[in-house]
């Protein structure tokens, strides 16, 4: 491999001269042979692709068969509104993944658009796309380093790995170094790799690997190993609609078996067979819960969260294991000074003040070579991190070196640990040195507290290292400062000691209550980093993530283990340090064998495997890589961990009203499948026709089926436990609840329909027997000089109030446990909405002549639709006594 080799051996193999790079006819010909420098991407869907994948569902399969089987029987209009029932949820499910697809376009950084070059002898700049293996590459603080290169030179070079290894520390290159065997991506520091920063320094490399032979480029092919698997809701909703399936073929076969008892026309029996099958299918279900996702998914975007896929929206509001990348996700990958000690006392930063620690602070602001000027960070983030310290008491770099300008400097060098500058100010020399505490002090002969200087003692020289590992018991990196006047070469022996500063990349000020509601809500935070263990162990400390030893392993704990034995240890463990790729990947599978529904969030490239392996990957959209944010089912537009908190609570009020929305459509279902089959069973005609059926499904269920859907979730929401992810849609009480409705929706539809044949026969002075019924069901009167059909009449009665008593229990299925008077009703606009717009639908079709052809149903009087306004409020009625129940006995009365 390339990086075991020397610089030498490395251009030699390349078959290139570093002084002058390579010719435009060699670049020409290795772009032809190895193509451009670019990560291949999985190929997009198609819109055809998109539009196909929405109809894989066994209800739309059921949904097309009933179709199919309406126009064989010439039912035209029953089948034209199926398939545009099913038209109508594929194009909603195609338009929001598109719109997600875009968004993320345009969140899409290039993470390294350009690159410095020599080619024929000259430097110059050019797409990074462009670059083949055996370029020369310049490389400069704040570049990108746009391939992987083995060094030819590296002058104080650090490089920002964080995006690939996790750490959030520069790593120190060296070009001469070589290696002896294989090593690991952090340990080879004679190489440079692909999207990783130039944090400090400047070098040179020759490009030996591009597009997917690059470090970035092996991780993203093993995306396209991982299998997508059915969320939660799917599956239940594919468990549903299997069962509604089997359903359905019953109902058909019983309803052969009563025609050939029956003596009845088979044609006539298979129409109605058919509208039975459509009765126990709720045509709407599907359509309802993808709108009932889309909605969910603007919701989404309010709280800065991208959803790429709508099931993703519910998976969230079942998650119980948040596994959470350290570096820039819980942290603000930003290192900041924490602690400062000075005239021997351990200080919080905030207490600095410029008057009277002057030395301390221009010292450490002064001797830096790192700069903030015109808001551009560009450095070492340890460096910037000291000029922040000296912002908090109005003191910049730039500011300081007008009056104290540099004259002489001692680069900081990896094998000193020390940096030195030195400076004129007014009429005398300072010179500063900042490096590792144990070498300075050996330097360090005086010591400067309180204002005055002394020799330096042994207890002095105890003190310091005490509070040396106090900060470094709390995972602070650890600087010492000292100083020498009246010398500038730069020396730095028999230096004056002046403080210590501790760093740390510090948690997102938000990230910590985040964790505590994500506790309270049953929802365990872990953190994964590549970081050490002493640093992820003291910020999930401070965080609330871990509270002792015990709760940490690292990755060369890991490699001691198998899946098995992960998965029987990781109940009790909440950090993992010093991890790779893989080591994310099988942390993801352990806690997912033991039945959790598992997030995993990042921002890093060394994040994306795990991202897709787990139940729902959420990557970051501002710091994130492409590589992650393409293998996430959800992108952060703010890269806040507590934006993961929001988006939980949005999922589960969205899977609870998606609950409700399949509670109700079932409910109705059943009771219009209830009435119809027990009319048919007692040899009665049909107290629906399927165009009824149809109707109800698609217009007066579906309305106030998607006003559930949208309603305002709850706001002890964040307060319950994760629900079971193999909960069935009908746990806590649902089949009984669906059932009940049921019921007594059919008992209100089959007292309709029998209403006006039964009133006939009392006009008629006629026993109430089902043999009257029969024959008065088959009477056509003469009222005011027209046709009076009583099966027509009958049947409006029953459609009728199946509609309007279904857009009242609508109103009560809101929720389960609070009165009508208690529900704050304008909470939820599109609930009103819903039953007003379904109402005026219902009156309609029963007394606007064109669709009272169409659907055969009879114009009602003002009286008539009073008493049936009454009958069909008895749901309403049902569910204000059954709180008052609960209320009385207890909820789980």
């Amino acid at each position: 491999m390339y990086y075991q080799k020397s610089s030498e051996d490395t251009l030699l193999s390349l078959n290139v001269q570093s002084s002058n790079g390579l010719t435009q006819e060699e670049v020409k010909k290795r772009l032809g042979e190895n193509g451009p420098n670019t990560l291949v991407e999985k190929q997009r869907k198609t819109i055809l692709q998109m539009f196909l994948a929405q109809l894989k569902d066994t209800m739309i399969y059921i949904l097309f068969a009933a179709a199919a089987i309406s126009a064989i029987l010439h039912e035209v209009t029953d089948a034209v509104i199926i398939l545009i029932v099913v038209l109508i949820n594929a194009v909603i499910g195609v338009v929001q993944e598109s719109k997600a697809e875009a968004a993320l376009e345009a969140l899409k950084n290039l993470s390294s658009p350009t690159a410095m070059v020599r080619r024929n002898g000259k430097v110059v700049e050019i797409p990074a796309s462009e670059l083949v293996a055996g370029d020369i590459v310049i490389l400069e603080a704040g570049r990108i380093i746009p391939a992987d290169l083995r060094l030819l030179q590296s002058v104080n070079l650090k490089i920002e790995e964080s995006a690939l290894t996790g750490e959030s520390v520069p790593v120190y290159k060296d070009a001469n170094f070589i290696a002896t065997g294989e090593m690991s991506i952090g340990d080879r520091i004679n190489m440079v790799y692909s999207s990783t920063s130039v944090a400090y320094g400047r070098g040179e490399g020759v490009v030996v690997y591009t597009g997917m032979d690059t470090e970035i480029g092996k991780i993203a092919s093993m995306l396209n190993e991982s299998v997508e698997e059915l969320t939660p809701l799917q599956r239940r909703l594919n468990d549903l609609g299997k069962l509604l399936g089997i359903v359905a073929i019953v109902i058909v076969a019983a309803m052969f078996g009563m025609a050939l008892l029956q003596g009845r026309d088979i044609i006539e029996m298979l129409i109605t067979a058919i509208a039975l099958a459509v009765a126990a299918i709720p045509e709407g279900l599907t359509a309802v819960v993808t709108i009932v996702l889309a909605l969910g998914v603007q919701r989404m975007v309010k709280v800065n969260t991208i959803v790429r896929k709508l099931p993703a929206v519910e998976t969230l509001g079942a998650v119980s294991v948040v596994c959470s990348d350290k570096t820039g996700t819980l942290t603000q990958n930003k290192m900041t000074v924490t602690k400062i000690y000075l005239d021997n006392q351990i200080k919080d930063v905030t207490e600095l003040s410029y008057d009277k620690n002057t030395i301390f602070t221009k010292g450490f602001v002064l001797c830096n070579d790192a700069s903030t000027a015109n808001n551009e960070r560009i450095g070492d983030p340890t460096e910037l991190a000291l000029l922040d310290m000296g912002k908090l008491v109005n003191v910049t770099r730039e500011g300081l070196e007008q009056t104290n300008p540099r004259i002489n400097e001692q680069s900081f060098d990896s094998a000193r640990k020390l940096m030195t500058t030195v400076h004129k100010e007014d009429n005398k020399v300072m010179s500063y040195t900042k490096g590792a505490m144990d070498i300075l002090l050996e330097r360090c002969t005086k010591i400067y507290l309180n204002g005055e200087v002394a020799e330096i003692t042994e207890q002095h020289k105890t003190d310091i290292n005490t509070a040396a590992s106090e900060m470094a018991r709390g995972a602070l990196r650890v600087l010492a400062l000292g100083y020498k006047e009246d010398d500038d070469t730069a020396n730095e022996e028999n230096l004056t000691f002046v403080g210590l500063i501790g760093m740390i990349d510090p948690p997102r000020p938000e990230a910590k209550d985040s964790v505590q509601v994500l506790k309270q809500a049953g929802i365990t935070t872990i953190m994964i980093t590549g970081d050490h263990k002493d640093t992820a162990l003291a910020i999930a400390k401070d965080l609330g993530i871990a509270e002792n030893e015990n709760q940490c392993i690292t990755g060369s704990d890991l490699n001691e283990l198998t899946q098995e034995q992960l998965n029987n240890k990781v109940r009790d463990l909440r950090v993992f340090a010093r991890v790779s790729p893989e080591h994310k990947v099988m942390i993801v599978k352990a806690f997912k064998s033991n039945g959790s529904i598992v997030s995993m969030t990042g921002d890093g490239v060394n994040d994306a495997p795990s991202l897709k392996s787990a139940d729902i990957g959420v990557a970051m959209g501002i710091t994130g890589t492409d590589v992650a944010k393409g293998a996430a089912d959800m992108v952060l537009t703010d890269d806040n961990f507590a934006t993961i908190e929001k988006a939980v609570a949005e999922g589960r009020g969205i899977y609870q009203n998606i609950k409700k929305t399949v509670l109700f459509l079932l409910s109705s279902n059943f009771g219009e499948v209830i009435s119809m089959f027990s009319a048919i069973a007692a040899g009665l005609a049909s107290p629906l026709q399927s165009i009824h059926i149809l109707w109800i499904n698609l217009i007066t269920d579906s309305l106030p089926g998607l006003a559930l859907g949208v309603d305002p979730k709850d706001n002890d929401i964040m307060k319950a436990k994760p629900r079971d992810p193999n909960e069935s849609l009908f746990a806590h009480g649902g089949l009984i609840f669906t059932v009940y409705n049921g019921f007594m929706i059919a008992g209100l539809t089959l007292g309709a329909f029998l209403w006006s044949p039964v009133m006939h026969l009392n006009a008629e002075g006629m026993a109430i027997t089902l043999e009257n019924i029969k024959w008065m069901l088959g009477q056509t009167l003469i009222v005011n000089g027209a046709d009076y059909s009583i099966i027509e009449h009958a049947q409006t009665y029953a459609f009728t109030t199946l509609g309007v008593s279904q857009l009242f229990h609508a109103i009560g299925m809101r929720n389960y446990d609070k009165s009508l008077f208690k529900m704050k009703m304008f909470d939820n606009k599109s609930m009103i909405a819903a039953f007003i717009i379904g109402l005026a639908l219902q009156i309609a079709v029963t007394e606007i002549p064109i669709l009272t052809e169409v659907f055969e149903t009879s114009r009602l009087t003002l009286k008539e639709w009073g008493n049936l306004i009454l009958i069909s409020m008895i749901p309403l009625l049902s569910h204000e006594i059954i709180v008052a129940g609960k209320n009385l006995f207890g909820k789980n009365a």
